[in-house]
């Protein structure tokens, strides 16, 4: 076959997926209000379970919704009745997916969740199938011309981005946010890029804090010993009042005399430049950029004058964020 007859077959089963997916939004309904509303309620674990193919789309269901919040994983439809039945409890969801809804290996499974009132979550594509009967929320996919004819494709597709809208739409409920993320994966680049300045930030006795009222002489013995070529200052209460970086004190230093007995606030930046805690550090790298400096001071929402941590370009790029 010519290559350029693979492009014209790849647009065709392209097409076909396409034509699924626009029958399934189509005939979304309340049951998938229903099915959702009852993953949110649920104490306890999903629990998802296919036969072949479906049996594939279930795992990455379960893992899509076990990194978005829901307690999730898939079972094997042929080891379930061999023992892994075990693993589903009565305060479970159980989510199975089969385009028939007649598989064999399934009728174990739905036998034992009907048996101890299990909440059964059916997505399949035909209505007089055992599965859709004995569903509790019945999602279903509609019929579809699969590619190839014999291989399960287009249902496939479909089974995976009802799937994702589940989870994404159960996300969306419990409020899901990028620090959740965040701590549900901590490796990798993503797990990086989602670093708050809180995870990075320098804090406690290693900030380089000083008195406002602090001579020069004496401010300078900190900063040399606290190697982060900024000073933080500070007022009789504690709080943030400016700062002073290294630059500021080589030009100061050389235009006064006097320079050694002056106070820290005749010489800081007042007002400085700070960043929330619970942002992310790549926003925090995007600030020192665009105003040309090298360290900003972190505070929280609740106490914006009161430093809490310093955030250093190094730490940041040390995190390999960028």
């Amino acid at each position: 076959m010519p290559k350029r007859k693979y492009i014209s077959l790849a647009k065709d089963v392209i097409n076909l997926e396409i034509k699924a997916l626009q029958s399934l939004r189509k005939n979304l309904n309340n049951s998938f209000n229903n099915a959702v509303n009852e993953i949110i309620k649920c104490q306890s674990k999903v629990i998802l379970c296919g036969v072949g193919k479906s049996g594939l789309i279930a795992s990455k269901i379960a893992a899509t919704l076990a990194s978005v919040g829901t307690p999730s994983f898939s079972i094997s439809a042929s080891e379930a009745s061999h023992g892994d039945l075990g693993m589903i409890s009565k305060k479970d969801i159980l989510i199975l997916i089969s385009n028939s809804g007649e598989t064999s290996e399934l009728k174990n499974i739905i036998q034992y969740a009907k048996r101890n009132k299990i909440l059964l979550i059916g997505i399949v594509s035909k209505k007089e199938s055992i599965l859709f009967k004995a569903s509790d929320v019945k999602l279903v996919i509609p019929k579809v011309v699969e590619a190839g004819v014999i291989v399960p494709t287009s249902s496939t597709t479909s089974q995976l981005a009802l799937g994702d809208a589940l989870a994404i739409a159960t996300m969306k409920h419990k409020k899901f946010s990028k620090i959740d993320f965040k701590n549900l994966h901590p490796g990798g680049s993503l797990g990086a890029q989602l670093k708050t300045v809180e995870d990075l930030m320098i804090t406690g006795k290693k900030i380089p804090f000083v008195n406002e009222n602090l001579t020069m002489n004496k401010a300078l013995k900190i900063l040399t010993d606290k190697k982060l070529g900024i000073l933080v200052v500070r007022n009789s209460i504690k709080k943030t009042t400016g700062i002073i970086t290294d630059g500021q004190i080589r030009r100061f230093s050389h235009k006064n005399l006097d320079f050694n007995s002056l106070p820290v606030k005749k010489i800081m930046t007042k007002r400085p430049i700070s960043i929330d805690k619970n942002e992310l550090a790549a926003k925090a790298l995007s600030l020192m950029n665009n105003k040309k400096i090298t360290s900003l001071v972190v505070n929280s929402k609740q106490k914006p004058k009161i430093t809490i941590g310093v955030i250093h370009v190094h730490n940041i790029l040390q995190s390999n964020i960028s």
